[in-house]
């Protein structure tokens, strides 16, 4: 049976086709096409903000594959509507869809820079780096309405705390001040993420992300503005953009990239319908290719959770992904001297709502 997808008309300018109903409500609700094309009246999908009064802003994490203890995502929920996005499940637990909702049903937490100054000045807090723009991107459209970033970044300058950042926005560039006064104390680093160089694909994949000559141009700004800059192509898609890995590599050098990385695609729990129904949409040519190699690296499925394998897969085709990256990288000169943040200036705040002490 065909997916209910709803028409282009409505969905225009986003990932996802699909909207179906998060997987732990107890009714399932689906459009569908009752033969009368009354879903052809409906008006475009518009994005919703919810502003939300967050508790804490500080997530903690115990994950052997990933280098950061600790992250905050100002925003739930992301409007550039990657299509591959690992976070898309996470808005489930908000009783809404993984799917369209997730790009159009957004939530603003607009205490977040208050909140961090509160959580960063509690007794005993140890400080170690924090990463921005692990669950949903903190540079997405909605933030040149909130500017949290700018206000959680303003958090961290004040008390020397250091952030490593991730985006797909070269809305970043607008914080270069702040960005740059941190790097010479060594407290920042930014990774524009460019999944591939080519505009259409990147435009249907990614539909409402800076295109990739944007995001090359951002880690340009901010290499020149003395700021640590990295390229992640996250995620790399096998038979899709995987031939693009020493082409956009040699991109990133020439625009001033110092480090590379990268994570194969990951389809947990819905991203795996989501993306198969848009590799059906996109490039129904490959669709058969790109999921029979997927799942030669994630043991015969679609995708496979396993510590120490879930960023970069296994087998052959995996092991070729790997040696291809880092043969180029080390071509290029990336990656000589992975960049250590300075954690050791910390100055706690002494107005975040705490009590302090009395003596």
């Amino acid at each position: 049976m065909e997916p209910a997808r709803l028409p282009e008309e409505r969905r225009r300018g986003r990932g996802a086709a699909l909207n179906k109903t998060g997987r732990f409500e107890p009714l399932s609700r689906e459009s569908f096409d009752d033969g009368w094309d009354s879903l052809e009246d409906l008006p475009p999908l518009q994005t919703h903000v919810q502003e939300e009064r967050a508790r804490t802003i500080i997530t903690r994490n115990e994950s052997p594959d990933i280098s950061f203890d600790r992250s905050i995502n100002p925003y739930r929920g992301c409007e550039h509507g990657c299509i591959y996005c690992f976070a898309r499940p996470s808005h489930a637990f908000l009783g809404l869809s993984p799917g369209l909702d997730f790009e159009t049903r957004l939530f603003a937490k607009p205490n977040a820079a208050q909140l961090l100054e509160r959580e960063l000045s509690k007794p005993g807090y140890t400080p170690r780096v924090i990463a921005i723009g692990t669950n949903t991107d903190p540079y997405q459209p909605l933030e040149r309405r909130y500017t949290l970033m700018r206000e959680i970044l303003e958090v961290l300058e004040n008390c020397a705390h250091p952030v490593a950042i991730v985006t797909k926005s070269s809305l970043v560039t607008r914080d270069i001040d702040i960005l740059a006064r941190m790097a010479e104390r060594n407290l920042v680093k930014v990774a524009l993420s460019v999944t591939s160089l080519d505009r259409k694909l990147c435009r249907a994949m990614e539909p409402r992300a800076s295109a990739p000559h944007k995001r090359l141009g951002a880690i340009k700004a901010l290499s020149e503005a003395g700021i640590p800059t990295s390229i992640m192509m996250a995620p790399i898609i096998p038979a899709l953009t995987d031939s693009e890995i020493e082409r956009l590599l040699e991109a990133a050098a020439e625009h001033g990239a110092a480090e590379a990385g990268y994570v194969l695609l990951r389809l947990p729990l819905e991203v795996s319908e989501l993306f198969r129904d848009w590799l059906l949409r996109e490039r129904p040519d490959r669709y058969q290719h790109v999921m029979n190699l997927i799942r030669s690296m994630r043991g015969g499925k679609d995708y496979d959770a396993k510590w120490g394998e879930r960023m970069r897969g296994r087998g052959p085709y995996a092991d070729q992904i790997s040696k291809r990256f880092s043969l180029a990288a080390k071509r290029l000169g990336l990656n000589l001297r992975r960049k250590k943040l300075n954690a050791d200036d910390f100055v706690q705040p002494q107005k975040g709502g705490v009590q302090l002490n009395l003596f």
